[in-house]
């Protein structure tokens, strides 16, 4: 008779063969959380291997992304489309299996994780997105959606500042379907915690208001069961259950040791584990009888075709209801969205008004919001300067079924929460901040563009035009930094017509989108019909000259009405100047050749950009003979008029280069 304990070391041996194969890897975490993950995955979980994608499934995070071969082996057995080669292959080019599961890349993968904390704080988001989505949908005798996420961790997730943030919000927020496994095995790379990490873990969640099991002894199937039996019984708190474990359970040598945390156990103890588990089969063999208890196929397609029934039911209640719930988790737009958002922005340009982009954003959220439901907003606390909320805003603090979260003053927790609700499905989340404050988000937002999240990033108070609170505020590297993120795309509109545009981009772009929005007000441009749709192709002609230009000056932001009070000034002397407003780099790098020729001629060598941010990045555009206007420097305080005279963003400056670069290249 097979035993639990035959099943989980199914995971170890599987995870011991494909690490030493690799000879890279995480043995320790799979060893040690082989015995809580049988018990979770065959008891516990609702999921359907043949379909990744239901919208009812049980969510899995595994925060330690380092053990990602746990997840792997757990996934080839219960079912996914992850075979024994896949296994043989992992961290291999191209495989299924690399070093840390990622999202969109082998099904079962919730979302990309590695970066210690990051996980747990998305699995926040997910729950999040259940609840809201279940309060929004969900009728009498018609919970469609209802589901758990659940969440392993170790120490080093623990010892990150993202948990406190993402843990004490999912604490205030009473995320009771959330339910963390605790690795307390008092290990990491470096040796035994106890020298750097003694934390009184449980106290610290229960301050949180969450509710937390002690004393789980993970190697013990009743032990397990006990706890998240408790778990599922509490309405009205988050689970943390403290596993006691040990690291790299099995082996005879490494186990409890740190030397199993992130190396192969080499050919001698796989050898000698094998044995200690009384394991007789060869590597990557999987006898067919462990294989029929693993397999999840069969019951998880009867699960998802029960609650189909149960869905079917509801689109004959509900229709309406159901309709739209399809819509949003296929992503889909309404099918009037393309016209009455080209009507909006027409309105714009037809009714200009000189507003701070910041305030032109709330409006256009204000008009897109009641068309797209899906829209789930927040900030770190700082939304009646980031302008984020609309006249039908509802906190999902006070009303479940809200579409805003103040998450407090947490930019790095509330972008890699709002990252999980993006992987959710149902839902787009945006989320803001000061543009310098970027710093503390940064990781979770490379993480969003590694996973390709569609998840629209706020940025107000976008350069040192926010004035007096000075340099500790004033951005000067976060756009350059942003623009060179794989799979970002950026915006520094210049008005509210542009405003639009970027946020009607974002919403059509699945992918993460960063709107860096200004402080101050900002003058609104003359646009012919041909000008306003060339704004979504990131970058386009605003004033121009007849015949071939002699000099091309590029802008972005606030700092285009500098570039046409130049051009004014430039082309009533006589000379033939073109502006280019470049509100998106990114997207216009993306244009055919012919496009960014036109806009661009490589032909015409004098070349001024103009921003007030990091200088630098704008080389690409100018090349080595043009003139940058732009921060080198940290800013100052002061009222921004002030600033933008000190750091010589002004029309005198400009032109004073204008005439250098006409001159330098009259004769060429």
């Amino acid at each position: 008779m097979l035993t639990n304990k035959i099943l989980a070391n199914a995971i170890r041996i599987l995870s011991i063969d494909a690490i030493q194969q690799a000879n890279s890897g995480h043995p320790g975490c799979p060893m040690g959380m082989a015995d809580i993950a049988e018990v979770l995955w065959r008891d516990y979980i609702n999921h359907n291997p043949s379909n990744p994608n239901w919208i009812n499934r049980d969510r899995f995070v595994l925060s330690n992304g380092h053990g990602s071969m746990l997840l792997y082996s757990i996934l080839h057995l219960t079912g996914y489309s992850i075979s024994i080669e896949d296994l043989k292959s992992f961290r291999q080019l191209n495989s299924k299996t690399p070093g840390h599961p990622e999202y969109r890349h082998t099904d079962g993968v919730e979302v990309t994780t590695g970066p210690l904390g990051q996980g747990l704080a998305n699995a926040v988001g997910l729950a999040i997105a259940e609840r809201t989505l279940a309060a929004q949908f969900n009728r009498i005798q018609f919970n469609i959606i209802d589901h758990y996420t659940y969440v392993f961790l170790g120490d080093g997730c623990m010892m990150e500042g993202i948990s406190h943030e993402a843990c004490s919000l999912a604490g205030t927020m009473k995320l009771n379907k959330l339910i963390m496994f605790y690795d307390n095995n008092g290990i990491s790379i470096d040796g035994d915690v106890t020298e750097w990490f003694t934390d009184d873990t449980a106290m610290r969640f229960e301050s949180y208001g969450w509710n937390v099991i002690r004393n789980i002894n993970g190697h013990n199937r009743d032990s397990i069961k006990i706890a998240i039996d408790q778990a599922k019984s509490i309405l009205n708190k988050p689970s943390l259950l403290i596993c006691n474990t040990i690291i790299a359970f099995g082996s005879p040598n490494k186990s409890g040791t740190h030397s199993a945390h992130g190396a192969p156990l080499g050919q001698e103890e796989v050898a000698a584990t094998r044995k200690m588990l009384h394991w007789n089969e060869p590597p990557f063999v999987i006898p067919k009888k462990i294989y029929k208890l693993w397999n999840a196929k069969i019951i998880g397609q009867e699960k998802e075709d029960a609650w189909k029934k149960l869905f079917y039911q509801y689109t004959l209640t509900y229709p309406d209801l159901a309709k739209e719930l399809i819509r949003r988790i296929q992503r889909k737009l309404p099918n009037d969205w393309h016209k009455k958002t080209q009507k909006f922005i027409e309105n714009l340009q037809m009714n200009p008004q000189n507003i701070a982009t910041r305030q032109a954003s709330q409006i256009t959220i204000e008009s897109f919001s009641k068309k797209l439901p899906e829209l789930f907003g927040g900030s770190a606390d700082l939304t009646p300067s980031n302008l984020t909320t609309w006249s039908q805003s509802s906190s999902v603090m006070k009303n479940n079924a809200g579409n805003y979260i103040h998450y407090g003053v947490r930019e790095f927790g509330m972008t890699a929460i709002a990252n999980g609700i993006a992987n959710y499905g149902a839902f787009l989340p945006y989320t803001a901040t000061f543009l310098t404050f970027v710093e503390y988000a940064r990781n979770a937002v490379r993480m969003a563009a590694l996973m390709n999240s569609h998840h629209i990033m706020i940025y107000t108070h976008d350069s040192i035009g926010l004035g007096e609170d000075g340099p500790t505020h004033q951005p000067i590297e976060q756009l350059s930094n942003l623009r060179m993120t794989p799979n970002l795309t950026v915006w520094r509109p210049c008005d509210q017509v542009e405003t639009a545009v970027a946020w009607k981009a974002a919403i059509e772009h699945h992918g993460p989108t960063a709107l860096v929005l200004s402080r101050q007000n900002l003058i609104q441009q003359e646009r012919t019909s041909a000008q306003i749709n060339n704004i979504v192709r990131g970058g386009y002609i605003l004033k121009d000259c007849q015949g071939v230009p002699e000099l091309i000056i590029i802008a972005t932001g606030s700092e285009i009405i500098l570039a046409i009070n130049s051009y004014r000034h430039l082309t009533n002397e006589g000379y033939k100047v073109r502006v280019v407003s470049l509100p998106s780099t990114n997207i216009f790098d993306r244009q055919n050749t012919s496009y960014r020729e036109h806009v661009l001629p490589n032909t015409i060598i004098s070349r001024l950009a103009i921003e007030a941010s990091s200088s630098d990045y704008w080389y690409k555009y100018v090349g080595l003979h043009g003139e940058i206007i732009g921060m080198n420097t940290f800013g100052k305080s002061a009222p921004s008029n002030q600033l933008f005279k000190f750091f010589n963003f002004t029309v005198d400056y400009i032109i004073e280069k204008s005439y250098k670069l006409l001159n330098k290249f009259a004769n060429k």
